[in-house]
């Protein structure tokens, strides 16, 4: 008699767990709240691969004063390759952007818009530099 009971409590209680679980939210709705784009907040942000080497980053810079030339505060995104060397370079700052394409040992490729004009500029595996402007 006494499991017969205990099996009858512990029924009740699951039927309760039941409606109470199919009762408390529609699965569509919240589904749609799980969609919702997050957003993700901090100074930077770096991926990393398998041997925990940061190939990829995200960062805010301050103003730098560096030869007498004072360059204003930014963000610059990385791409790096697996020598730890940054292939491509985004920067946006208060006085324009640019983009760069590097290989360290086969020159670049810089592409300067600034507030006092923007420059294209190329160097080559021997050191040769050539800039183009407008």
């Amino acid at each position: 008699m006494k499991i017969q009971r205990i099996a009858v409590a512990l029924t009740i209680v699951n039927l309760l767990i039941m409606v109470a679980l199919l009762t408390k939210r529609n699965p569509a709705a919240a589904q749609k709240e799980h969609d919702r784009l997050q957003v993700l907040k901090g100074n930077g942000l770096e991926i990393t691969d398998d041997q925990g080497r940061t190939r990829a980053s995200i960062s805010f810079h301050d103003a730098v004063v560096k030869d007498d030339v004072t360059y204003p505060a930014g963000v610059l995104f990385r791409l790096i390759n697996t020598k730890g060397q940054p292939s491509v370079k985004i920067d946006a700052s208060e006085d324009g952007g640019g983009l760069s394409f590097s290989n360290e040992s086969q020159g670049y490729i810089q592409l300067i818009a600034k507030e006092n004009g923007g420059f294209l500029k190329i160097k080559d595996a021997n050191g040769k530099e050539q800039v183009i402007k407008p």
